[in-house]
């Protein structure tokens, strides 16, 4: 792999992992569109590890207080927020251990990522336009915690899009448009960090090279941007110009491959 793959499959996880339109789905069809050698679910999973620094950067003071408040007073709304987060990174992690090989082979089919980005489209939309979003962190609960949770283990196929599920979940249960982002975004570190665990006993020493490092660089510069853009985007505006890119991107992967 070359500099300038890694830092396009950079970009493509920096700006997939934070916009809801898959990382995984672009990480999965990019090298078969342009005939790159495939470097596999690991190597794609510690791109991650880029996207996971640039979060953590970005909501850093977000994060001291959460950690903060959940040993000085766990049992206040602002204390409860890590152990929510926790809860609700169960799910993904059992369905991770559980459908690894499918995740590495099935759900990675051309086609089957293709009905994903359409159907989910539809689904976020509805979330989208669901009225009486009104709730904030605040109305953070077990029970939310949980169902955001479940939605985020359909992100193992690509298509579907982590941030998108658990956003779309938020939408559901009445939160707002930037109270779902946050909670997306800080629900994505726990998960994040549990999947490069896992998969780095697969990455080999000849992949820790410069192109890697490049890599790595690109996914964190990009998921700085790409959330800042989001969380901007959110306080104002619908994800209907995300959701019509992941339809044509649909289509075209339809017809790229069928």
């Amino acid at each position: 792999m070359t500099n300038i793959q890694a830092i396009v499959l950079g970009v493509l996880q920096g700006a997939g992992e934070f916009l809801p339109i898959s990382s995984s789905a672009h990480l999965a069809i990019a090298p078969k569109v342009f005939g790159w050698a495939y470097q596999g679910l690991a190597y794609d999973v510690m791109l991650h590890l880029g996207t996971l620094l640039a979060v953590l950067i970005y909501f850093a003071k977000d994060w001291l207080k959460i950690f903060r408040d959940a040993w000085a007073a766990p049992r206040s709304p602002e204390g409860r927020v890590l152990w929510l987060l926790a809860l609700a990174s169960v799910p993904a992690g059992l369905a991770g251990v559980l459908l690894n090989d499918y995740a590495e082979t099935v759900f990675r089919n051309p086609l089957w990522i293709a009905f994903n980005l359409v159907f989910f489209s539809f689904v976020i939309y509805a979330a989208d336009r669901k009225p009486a979003q009104v709730l904030d962190e605040a109305a953070f609960s077990p029970r939310h915690a949980l169902l955001i949770g479940l939605a985020q283990c359909v992100a193992l196929m690509p298509g579907a899009s982590r941030s998108g599920m658990t956003i779309m979940a938020a939408l559901f249960l009445g939160y707002t448009r930037s109270a779902s982002a946050r909670l997306s975004f800080l629900l994505s570190t726990p998960v994040i960090l549990g999947a490069g665990l896992l998969e780095a006993r697969k990455i080999t020493p000849d992949q820790l090279n410069a192109a890697f490092a490049w890599g790595l660089a690109a996914s964190f510069l990009a998921g700085l941007a790409f959330i800042w853009l989001l969380m901007a985007w959110m306080k104002r505006r619908t994800l209907a110009p995300f959701l019509a890119y992941r339809v044509l991107l649909g289509a075209a992967i339809f017809f790229y491959f069928k």
